[in-house]
């Protein structure tokens, strides 16, 4: 092809040429790249295997972990990151990894959003110049380098933002360094938002508590060494280790020293160190129609779906930047229009589910919706319970970029289609068993039936999925030669302790840990010598391939305690997926 010139929305300004890497299927760089080699180890996305590195990559933009902007960071400090970003549509948690390697680090790349059809030409072509807001695609690099350079174009979404006198004493530096680079990160995703106004938000869930290299451990000491201090009640999120027991489990130092120093310097600022990537379960919840500034995929889904509050989906970073002035943009799901459906699912007619069906359906419909609000039908006389609607929640903010799902008569926003949608018609899509069980079989994928290990709580473990544990390992015998281990905040295992439900499992072989989550676990709490795990976490199965390079068997925590006794997963479907 011919050199086409295309003008775009450059958030990041900045020039680059390289070879293009291009898909058309959304990426999570958590769980989905290597921030240490620029690998992509998502083992079920198109890219799988191939380095970003100083490439041009054009995706349709972001999915999955708000950790991926910690992951970009960590990319871009250590050399490792792509060339240039060219996207569909406007991603916060991709951007956000670039301005704030930009803003505390002095390090950049170009961010350019193009319209579909413009995205298309420059994915199918072989090279790439990136140069303002101008993109210029073809087959030659040295032609590309050969043209002029772009003029100097007008920041994009560049619109004022009317700002109270509070924010302007945070950006004039009154309350300190950390808060005036906090306030001046906000302001530009402000911007790539649309946002015209701050508002008020009344807590926060920080995500960016994740170890992912030294940068993520920098950027946070240097918050707190500036004077950093959360303005509003601040909860953490899972950390990378079990913060008072990685020595007697064995991890390596030079990975538990960092990321533990991580959660440190985020209690240092004042939050609170609750640890857990479903903050849906303690007591400080918020309520429907709260605003609140929360990340973590799952917490956010849950939060704007299930409790009906009100928060987007904020990459890590900046939630501490929003918890250390209280102000977030007036964007996405905080406005009430934005968080109508734009997608009618329809399922078809079930019965005798058990609960591997909720996290399969997420992940399959999050697949379905891509970046669409859907709402639901099929559900209203089925009645998922919380930890049901956790995780359908999960895994389908794996798969989606949507920061929230309606379902028809369970969700608190959808008692009718017409309550959902706001009265608008949009389009339907009717879900079969051959799409279901497609899923499936991608979540359910190890061709060997022994088990070494059988991983649950993935989000956290909640009190009632303690319970019902425990009643299908009471009388029965594990085998020796299957680890179980499950995850949970550290309320949740307080509150089994003092029911007795510790004691019992843990005298079935049931090992716990707190305060991280599947997602960061490595050796040696994954043993060495386990080469095939068993999950009932949608989100585990979709991610754990690539982070551990094991093989996953994916069922119900019922089929999960059955395999942890016999050592081996049965190869029969669920009586709902054969009966479809």
């Amino acid at each position: 092809m011919s050199e086409a010139v295309i003008s775009g929305n450059a958030f990041v300004h900045g020039e680059a040429v390289g070879e293009i890497i291009a898909s058309d299927v959304e990426l999570s760089f958590w769980g989905g790249v290597d921030p240490f080699s620029g690998e992509v180890i998502d083992r079920h996305h198109p890219l799988s295997g191939q380095i970003l590195t100083g490439k041009i990559l054009v995706i349709p933009g972001g999915r999955g972990s708000c950790s991926g902007s910690g992951v970009i960071l960590e990319l871009l400090l250590t050399g490792k990151g792509p060339a240039a970003m060219v996207v569909e549509r406007e991603d916060d948690i991709l951007t956000l990894g670039v301005v704030i390697a930009e803003e505390v680090f002095g390090k950049s790349i170009p961010v350019v959003t193009l319209d579909p059809k413009d995205f298309r030409q420059v994915a199918a072509a072989r090279y790439a110049r990136v140069d303002g807001n101008r993109v210029v695609c073809g087959d030659h690099p040295e032609a590309l380098r050969e043209l002029p350079p772009a003029e100097e174009g007008p920041e994009a979404n560049a619109s004022p933002i009317e700002l109270s006198e509070e924010d302007r004493a945070y950006l004039d530096g009154t309350h300190g360094k950390a808060a005036q680079v906090a306030m001046k990160v906000i302001l530009r995703m402000a911007r790539l938002q649309g946002a015209d106004r701050l508002i008020d938000v009344t807590q926060a869930h920080i995500d960016g508590c994740v170890y992912t290299g030294h940068g993520s451990l920098k950027f946070a000491q240097q918050l707190r060494d500036w004077g950093g201090t959360v303005v509003v009640p601040t909860t953490l999120n899972s950390i990378s280790v079990d913060h008072r027991r990685w020595r007697t489990q064995g991890m390596d130092p030079a990975f538990g020293e960092p990321a533990s120093q991580l959660g440190d310097a985020y209690v240092d600022m004042g939050a609170r160190p609750t640890f857990t990537c479903a903050p849906y379960l303690l007591d400080s919840a918020p309520g429907k129609g709260e605003q609140i500034v929360w990340a973590e995929s799952n917490a956010v889904v849950y939060a704007n779906s299930v409790l009906g509050a009100r928060t987007m989906k904020y990459p890590d970073f900046l939630d501490i930047c929003i918890a250390l002035t209280g102000r977030a943009p007036l964007a996405g799901c905080h406005i009430e229009s934005n968080r109508r459906a734009a997608l009618q699912i329809n399922l078809p007619k079930l019965k005798d589910l058990d609960d591997a069906f909720y996290p399969l359906l997420g992940y399959h419909l999050g697949l379905v919706s891509t970046n669409r609000i859907p709402v639901i039908t099929g559900l209203e006389q089925a009645s998922p319970s919380q930890d049901d609607l956790k995780a359908f929640g999960a895994a389908f903010a794996t798969t989606s970029s949507a920061p929230m799902f309606h379902i028809l008569g369970v969700t608190p926003e959808a008692a009718t289609l017409e309550d959902a949608t706001g009265g608008q018609s949009i389009p339907t899509i009717d879900i079969r068993m051959e799409g279901l069980l497609r899923s499936w079989r991608e979540l359910d994928s190890a061709s060997d039936q022994s088990v070494d290990l059988v991983s649950l709580g993935n989000p956290h473990f909640s009190f009632s999925e303690c319970e019902k544990l425990a009643t299908l390992c009471r009388g029965r015998t594990k085998h020796e030669d299957v680890t179980i281990v499950v995850t949970c905040g550290r309320a949740t295992h307080d509150k089994a302790r003092e029911a007795g439900i510790l004691s019992e499992l843990e005298h079935f072989g049931v090992q716990f840990v707190t305060d991280t989550c599947w997602c960061m676990i490595i050796e040696p709490v994954i043993p060495p010598t386990a080469e095939t795990i068993m999950t009932n976490s949608g989100k585990y199965a979709h991610y754990g391939p690539g982070l551990t390079g094991r093989r996953f068997h994916f069922g119900s925590l019922s089929a999960c305690v059955e395999t942890a006794c016999t050592g081996v997963a049965s190869e029969n479907l669920p009586l709902w997926l054969r009966e479809g």
